[in-house]
C-alpha cells in the first residue's frame, strides 16, 4: 500500500499542492485525474521521491521515502509524462543502464530485459537509436524502464501519448494485466480510458482533490441527471440566458469555443430532457440562433469530472493560516530560483 498524508508543495508564494491526502491499495488501478495545472504531476513526482515536499508524507510498503528513500523506491517504478530516455542509446543499451540503475542482479539482467521488450513489444527495435524512433515507439521505451524489477507499484503520467489507437489498446490491455500482480496509479486526460480500466479515481484541481471513489458512486453524483449538449452558432450571451433560464435546466457545467460566433453548451437537466430539449431549440430559433447540433446523453465519468472541478473549494482555518505565513515569510520554503528551475504548475 501506499499512504499519501498531507501532502503539500509550495513553489515560493505559489501553492501547487494542498494538503491531500489519499491511498493506494494492493491490486488496484487508481485513476489520477485534473486539468492542466492542477497538481498532478507535482503530486507524482512527489510519490515517486523525485521532488521534495513542503510538508507531508509518503509511505511505500511501511517506508517512509523521504527518510528511507532507497528501500521506498525499491517497490517503484515511474514513466513520467515526458518519458526519461536518452536519444543516443540504442533500445537494448538503454534498458541494461536503468537495470543497472535499479541494482537487478547481473544473473537476471538479461532475462529481465527480454521479459520487459516482449511485454511492451519492442523486441524488433531492440538495437535501434531511440532518436530514430516514433514518439509511441520511445512512450513504450520508457513504459519499459518502469516495469524493469517488477515493481509492485507503477506511477504511469499519460502512458498513452502518441500511440496509435491499436498501440493504445495494447497498452491499455497491459495495464489491466498489470493489476493482478501490481497497483498502478494512472493519470490520463482521456476519461474513456480511465473509465475502462481504473477501479477508483482522484480528482483533483489546483491542488485540492476534489473527489475520492469509484467511478460507479462519482457518476451518480449527478442524480440521475439527462446532459444536454447544444452546438450553435450566434450570440453566446443570448443562447446562454435562454438555456440557463429554461425550466429543467439546473445548471451550466461547460461552454466551449468551437470558431468564431459558435459555441458549445453542456448543461445539466431535470424532468423530461426530450421536452426541455425542444423547449429550449424553440427558444434559440425564436432568437435567430441557428443550432448545429443536440442531443442529450445520461451522466458519465466527463459529466461529473467538469462539475467537480468547477465547484469552489472550501479552505481550513489551518490552511488560511499557513497561506498566511508563507506570504509574509516567502523564504520559508522554496526559492525564486527553485520556482524557475522547476515545474511552477505541472503542465499535463
Amino acid at each position: 500500500m501506499i499512504t499519501i498524508e498531507n501532502l503539500t508543495k509550495y513553489y515560493g508564494n505559489n501553492r501547487a499542492v494542498n494538503n491531500i491526502s489519499f491511498t493506494i491499495n494492493d491490486n488496484e488501478i487508481l485513476g489520477f485525474l485534473g486539468p492542466n495545472g492542477a497538481g498532478k504531476s507535482t503530486t507524482m513526482n512527489m510519490i515517486a521521491g523525485f521532488l521534495p515536499m513542503t510538508a507531508g508524507k509518503v509511505t511505500i510498503c511501511g517506508s517512509d521515502i523521504s527518510k528511507e528513500p532507497v528501500k521506498a523506491k525499491k517497490n517503484l517504478g515511474y514513466l513520467p509524462e515526458i518519458p526519461p530516455v536518452y536519444p543516443d542509446m540504442r533500445v537494448r543499451e538503454y534498458l541494461s543502464f536503468c537495470a543497472g540503475l535499479k541494482r537487478i542482479p547481473v544473473t537476471k539482467k538479461s532475462s529481465e530485459i527480454k521479459r520487459v521488450m516482449e511485454l511492451l513489444k519492442i523486441t524488433d527495435v531492440k538495437d535501434k537509436l531511440i532518436k530514430n524512433l516514433s514518439k509511441g515507439y520511445k512512450q513504450r521505451v520508457g513504459f519499459a524502464q518502469a516495469l524493469l524489477g517488477n515493481p509492485k507499484f507503477l506511477i504511469l503520467d499519460e502512458p498513452t501519448v502518441g500511440l496509435d489507437p491499436k498501440q493504445v489498446t495494447e497498452v491499455r490491455n497491459i495495464i489491466k494485466d498489470l493489476k493482478k500482480d501490481h497497483s498502478v496509479i494512472f493519470s490520463s486526460h482521456i476519461l474513456s480510458e480511465v473509465s475502462a480500466v481504473c477501479d477508483r479515481v482522484v480528482i483533483i484541481n489546483k491542488g485540492d482533490i476534489k473527489a475520492i471513489d469509484t467511478i460507479e458512486n462519482l457518476e451518480k453524483q449527478t442524480g440521475g441527471s439527462l446532459i444536454l449538449h447544444i452546438i450553435i452558432k450566434g450570440s453566446r450571451a443570448v443562447a446562454a440566458d435562454i438555456i440557463e433560464t429554461a425550466d429543467g435546466v439546473k445548471e451550466i457545467t461547460k461552454i466551449n469555443v468551437e470558431g468564431d460566433d459558435t459555441y458549445e453548451f453542456i448543461a445539466q437537466l431535470e424532468g423530461d430532457g426530450d421536452a426541455i430539449k425542444n423547449d429550449i431549440m424553440m427558444k434559440l430559433l425564436k432568437n435567430n440562433i441557428q443550432i448545429s447540433e443536440i442531443f442529450t446523453e445520461k451522466p458519465d465519468l466527463e459529466a461529473v469530472f467538469v462539475k467537480l472541478i468547477n465547484s469552489k473549494p472550501e479552505k481550513s482555518g489551518i490552511l488560511e493560516l499557513f497561506d498566511e505565513y508563507i506570504k509574509e515569510n516567502p523564504d520559508a520554503e522554496g526559492s525564486a530560483d527553485e520556482t524557475d528551475t522547476a515545474e511552477k504548475e505541472d503542465n499535463e
